[in-house]
């Protein structure tokens, strides 16, 4: 210790007689040379720390950038050394560096779809799995029972992956039972406007048919619709469609299984060009068996395809209209007319010109009057029947089932969406209705509006009066559930159908008049609809509010509908086009006539933008004319261009919008309020406050309850009434406007539509 402290004052003395010397030194005028290096030694000597700290952190930002960089280069040969061969086909000279080029995966995998009854199609699906396998490509067998084409085939135009059908045709023309709901949805797919022409773009396809050519009028029938149908869609065909024949004598090859086999070598070998890069096979055109341009021949080749393929959807749009039904506002399996086969579309326009002729007769018929017909077609037996032979042949193509010679029914698709738990229509939020239990249908295709907004597109009949043959009432019902239980059956198996709802759905609880048509203007109506409540079953009647007199001699219904589509004496004629004259005095007629009726009444209002949504006090005072119980508004639903209206999606009004046009209504009447809510179906429903009891909306219907009431009535021939209060029940919490749910049953799964385009059509 004693050292240390000797080894420091040492120091410090040498240092003190230094700086003495140095100061002495530079106050010396007469300075030398070794005075002069002595002395700035010792500065720099005196601020060595200082100098220390600048090289330290000189040295310290060196390190640092040579760590980056390295780190930054070991990335870089970390990232190449990922590209396996696979993917780097040839290296291509950059500005004087080597650059790797990445392959471009063209075909991600092979789907084999089947449809097959005896197991043919089944073997041969796995016939070509194995092939495929062979080229390295990933294959997966699909039965089609077991694949929902709701949920997954949209998916199938981004994946990158070609889709192949093997299909057979069974008996009459039908697919295969493990087939047959598969197909039963993309004809639907095709037929509603909500998916749009483009829903498959991007999807690559090829169908091979399995049938037999001794059943000349059904050969491979099923094949030539489902390549039809995705065609119809969008999809791109990658190779021309094949058929196999059963039948020995006209088969190509001599048997089936030979026709397979040289379908499945051409298949295979457009697979190989495909996964190249091959976008078409070339022509075989060139001059001395040379392509000089592929690229560009396949490109405009593509092109001259899509532009075909675009002008024969235009020209196919046209012939099949759309064929919503009102109720679910666009529905599912019948917004357009059935798609018919490229090969029958002379015969088919010739059908469609033949009934629109006939309907124009019919019409002109209507005006002129019964004072200009003859004496002895006032008869029964001289009156000609409402469904001629074209119109027989349009409508049975759009997926009608039609019952005698004037009614139809068909399947709503709210019901098809409750049975598999997704939803019911806004019946069942408003009032309670079990949309798998309800039964659309009509006795009286006629009608005497053609509204711009008709989703039948005007090819049904039109008259102002029932001048055609007429069948009987239990006829007509006997019919109509044995149609809709036969539609109902068709979905027995089909995934996502609830056992129990499929159960239910098969014993009608309800009944919507309002397929198509003026179902008031059938004689026997009131009949008809006695029957309905015989039977326990529901009634929901839809009139155009042209019929005063009718209205007034109306049976009790359980719920009683006028369409208000206009609220002005011009608009009214804008907008629904009706065929009478005085229609404004009937119209208005219609109105009082309803005010009298004491089972529950509504108004049905339908929101077209910038044709009906600015008359607001015109509407209250119409409200007060009619006096109904509830008001429902709903915007209109666009089913598709068409010739006999100029109505587009500009004239769709957001939901958003039409909540807006509901509370100012409600403002203007103050004996109503607003009730429930469905934003699926873009409606909101007003109501009268006396079904607010409690502070509590009841506007649910006691099903029940309201048999009993009609029986009674019947039974005392009319002298015991009852009133829209005597069946009603509680509105649940989720069904009211303002709730969380915005009308959607929390019971049900909500299913979202894998589609390209927003809907806003409300439907």
């Amino acid at each position: 210790m004693a050292t240390s402290r000797s080894g420091i004052l040492n120091f410090w003395l040498v240092f003190q007689v230094l700086a003495a010397c140095a100061d002495a030194h530079a106050m010396d005028a007469s300075m030398d040379t070794w005075s002069y290096f002595y002395t700035h030694l010792m500065s720099i000597w005196l601020n060595r720390f200082y100098i220390y700290s600048c090289a330290a952190f000189g040295i310290g930002i060196w390190i640092c950038f040579q760590f980056i960089a390295t780190k930054a280069k070991k990335q870089d040969e970390k990232s190449t050394e990922k590209l396996t061969p696979s993917k780097v086909t040839q290296d291509v000279l950059i500005n004087g560096y080597t650059m790797p080029k990445m392959k471009e995966v063209y075909v991600a995998g092979v789907k084999v779809f089947y449809g097959s009854q005896t197991g043919t199609a089944k073997g041969f699906a796995t016939i070509l799995a194995e092939a495929i396998l062979s080229l390295n490509l990933p294959a997966e067998i699909i039965n089609m029972r077991d694949y929902d084409p709701d949920d997954c085939l949209a998916e199938e135009a981004t994946r990158k992956n070609i889709c192949v059908f093997l299909v057979a045709t069974y008996t009459d023309g039908q697919p295969t039972e493990n087939a047959a709901w598969f197909c039963k949805w993309l004809e639907e797919a095709v037929n509603d406007f909500r998916f749009g022409k483009t829903y498959l773009k991007g999807m690559r396809y090829a169908v091979f048919g399995l049938g037999n050519s001794v059943y000349v009028d059904h050969y491979n029938t099923v094949g030539k619709n489902i390549d039809k149908w995705l065609w119809m869609l969008s999809a791109s065909r990658v190779m021309t469609r094949a058929e196999g024949d059963c039948n020995v004598a006209k088969s190509k090859h001599g048997s089936i299984e030979a026709d397979f086999d040289a379908w499945k070598a051409r298949f295979l070998a457009r697979l190989q060009a495909l996964c190249k890069g091959e976008k078409k096979p070339c022509s075989g055109n060139c001059k001395k068996g040379k392509c000089k341009s592929k690229g560009k021949q396949s490109k405009e080749g593509s092109d001259h395809e899509q532009r075909v393929s675009e002008q024969e959807n235009t020209e196919v749009e046209d012939l099949f209209e759309t064929t919503s039904e009102e109720e679910s506002g666009a529905e599912e399996d019948g917004s357009r007319n059935s798609v018919i086969d490229v090969e029958d579309l002379g015969k088919i326009m010739g059908h469609m010109k033949k009934a629109k002729k006939e309907c124009e007769l019919e019409e002109e018929a209507g005006r002129t009057g019964p004072s200009q017909q003859s004496s002895g077609k006032n008869e029964e037996s001289e009156r000609r029947e409402m469904i001629t032979p074209g119109l027989r042949d349009a409508l049975t193509k759009q997926g009608y089932k039609l019952i005698g010679s004037h009614s139809g029914v068909k399947l709503c698709r709210w019901t098809k969406s409750m049975l598999r738990g997704r939803g019911g229509c806004y019946k069942h939020t408003f009032y309670g209705i079990e949309s798998h239990r309800c039964m659309e249908t009509t006795p009286s295709l006629a009608c005497a509006n053609k509204c711009v907004f008709c989703w039948r597109h005007h090819t049904n009949p039109v008259g102002t009066e029932w001048r055609w043959k007429m069948d009987q009432p239990e006829t007509i019902l006997r019919e109509a559930i044995e149609n809709h239980q036969s539609l109902i059956k068709q979905f027995k198996g089909v995934p996502g159908v609830r056992v129990d709802r499929f159960e239910e759905g098969m014993v009608v609880k309800h009944c919507a008049l309002s397929l198509v048509g003026e179902p008031i203007m059938y004689p026997e109506i009131n009949t008809f609809l006695k029957l309905l409540h015989r039977h326990n079953i529901s009634s929901f009647l839809v009139t155009n509010a042209q019929f005063p007199v009718e209205i007034r001699n109306l049976e009790p219904v359980t719920q009683l509908y006028v369409s208000v589509d206009a609220s002005t004496k011009e608009s009214l004629k804008k907008i629904d086009r009706p065929l009478f004259k005085d229609f404004w005095q009937r119209f208005l007629d219609s109105l009082k006539a309803l005010a009298e009726k004491q089972q529950r009444t509504v108004y049905r209002l339908t929101l077209v933008k910038a044709w009906n949504v600015d008359e607001l006090k015109a509407y209250a005072e119409l409200v007060s004319l009619g006096k109904p119980d509830f008001i429902e508004v709903k915007g209109v639903t666009y089913c598709g261009e068409s010739s006999a209206s100029n109505l587009t999606m500009a004239n769709v009004p957001w939901h958003e919008e039409v909540v807006h046009f509901v509370r100012e209504l409600a403002d203007l009447i103050p004996d109503y309020d607003i009730a429930c809510e469905h934003e699926h179906s873009n409606c909101l429903l007003i109501a009268h406050k006396k079904f607010k009891i409690d502070g509590e909306w009841c506007t649910w219907i006691d099903y029940d309850r309201f048999q009993e009431l009609v029986q009674e009535y019947e039974n005392s021939r009319g002298s015991k009434t009852f009133t829209a209060a005597d069946y009603v029940v509680k509105t649940p919490h989720w069904a009211v406007f303002g709730a969380r749910e915005r009308g959607f049953d929390p019971l049900d799964t909500r299913f979202q539509r894998k589609n390209k385009t927003k809907d806003i059509s409300g439907c």
